[in-house]
C-alpha cells in the first residue's frame, strides 16, 4: 500500500515556535538548518520574507530525516510556497537551491506588495466557489486557492476588505483575515514575476523521481520547462488545490503525509477524500513514530 505514497509539502499559515524541532532530533535535518542559516524569532515568524524560506527548509529537513526510512513517494505537491518544497522532495531541486529560490520569491513579492496600497489574504467559507468568486470581483478581490467545494482564500487591497467582509456576512458566509501581507496567486503578485522568472530560470535541475502535481494545472510534472512555467504561474493563477488533491487519488496514491507545520493539508485530504490513510508529521513526537505509521499502512 505504500507504495502509493503521496507526499504534501504546507503552504503558510501554520508556523509556530517549535516548528523546527522535529527535523532537528535527526542529524540530517539539523544538518540542513546549520547548512541554510534558518532560526527562528517569534515576532517575525510570519512576515513573508521569514516564513517561505522557513517554511520550505523546515519540509525538506523533515524529508532529509524521513527519506531512508520511506517508501519512495509515487507523488509530491506543496500548497502555495510548499510547491517550491515539493520539487526538492521530488529529488529536483537540491533543498538548498529550494531554500534559496523560496527568499527570491518572498523578496519579489514583498517588493510587489509594497509598490502600491496594502493587501490582504482571506479565507472565505460557505459559500460555493462560482459565487465567492463573483462576490469577491466585486470588491477587487481574485480568488488564490480553491480548497474545496465551498471554501477558498481570496486577495486584494486591504482598503476593500471591510466591505467584502459586510457582504460575504450578508450571504451567510464566513470571511476571516490571514497572516499574510501579500495578494498571493492574484493579478496583484504580477511585478514579482520578473525577479523570480530570472531566479527559475538560473536553477539547477535534476530529473526528478516522481511527478509533481502543478497547482495550478493540477497535472503530472516532470522537466524543468513544465516547473519553471507552473511555478511563475503560480505567482498570479488560482491554486486548485481541491484539484490537486483529486488528481493525486485519481493516480492511485493511497497514503498522504504531509511535511509540515500544521497540518492543514491533512485535514483537508481526509475531509474530501476520507479512505486515504492521512496524516501530518505534526501529529507524532518521533521521526521512528512518523516511518511506523507509514509501515502499517501495509
Amino acid at each position: 500500500m505504500t507504495q502509493g505514497l503521496f507526499i504534501m509539502c504546507s503552504g503558510q499559515g501554520g508556523q509556530h515556535a517549535g516548528m523546527f524541532d522535529l527535523a532537528r532530533s535527526e542529524a540530517a535535518g539539523a544538518a540542513l538548518f546549520e547548512q541554510a542559516g534558518i532560526g527562528l524569532d517569534a515576532a517575525t515568524l510570519f512576515d513573508n520574507a521569514v516564513a517561505q524560506p522557513a517554511i520550505v527548509a523546515a519540509a525538506l529537513a523533515l524529508w532529509e530525516a524521513l527519506r531512508a526510512h520511506l517508501p519512495p513517494p509515487m507523488l509530491a505537491a506543496g500548497y502555495s510556497i510548499g510547491e517550491v518544497a515539493a520539487w526538492s522532495v521530488a529529488g529536483a531541486l537540491a533543498p538548498l537551491d529550494a531554500i534559496a529560490l523560496s527568499r527570491v520569491r518572498a523578496m519579489a513579492m514583498d517588493d510587489a506588495a509594497r509598490a502600491g496600497p496594502e493587501q490582504a489574504l482571506v479565507a472565505m467559507s460557505g459559500m460555493a466557489i462560482d459565487n465567492a468568486a463573483a462576490l469577491a470581483a466585486e470588491y477587487g478581490y481574485g480568488i488564490a486557492i480553491v480548497n474545496g467545494y465551498d471554501a477558498c482564500i481570496a486577495g486584494g487591497l486591504a482598503g476593500n476588505l471591510a466591505a467584502l467582509g459586510d457582504a460575504v456576512a450578508a450571504e451567510g458566509a464566513k470571511l476571516q483575515r490571514l497572516p499574510v501581507a501579500v495578494a498571493s496567486h492574484t493579478a496583484l503578485m504580477a511585478p514579482a514575476r520578473p525577479a523570480f522568472d530570472a531566479a527559475l530560470q538560473a536553477l539547477r535541475f535534476a530529473m526528478p523521481a516522481c511527478p509533481v502535481l502543478g497547482g495550478v494545472s493540477a497535472l503530472a510534472l516532470h522537466t524543468k520547462a513544465q516547473a519553471v512555467d507552473e511555478l511563475s504561474r503560480h505567482l498570479v493563477q488560482t491554486i486548485r488545490w481541491s484539484d490537486c488533491m483529486d488528481a493525486a487519488v485519481e493516480a492511485g496514491v493511497t497514503v498522504a503525509l504531509e511535511l509540515g507545520p500544521g497540518s492543514a493539508l491533512a485535514r483537508m485530504m481526509q475531509a474530501r477524500h476520507p479512505q486515504i490513510a492521512c496524516r501530518s508529521v505534526a501529529d507524532f513526537r518521533s521521526i521512528e513514530g512518523v516511518a511506523a505509521w507509514v509501515a502499517r499502512q501495509d
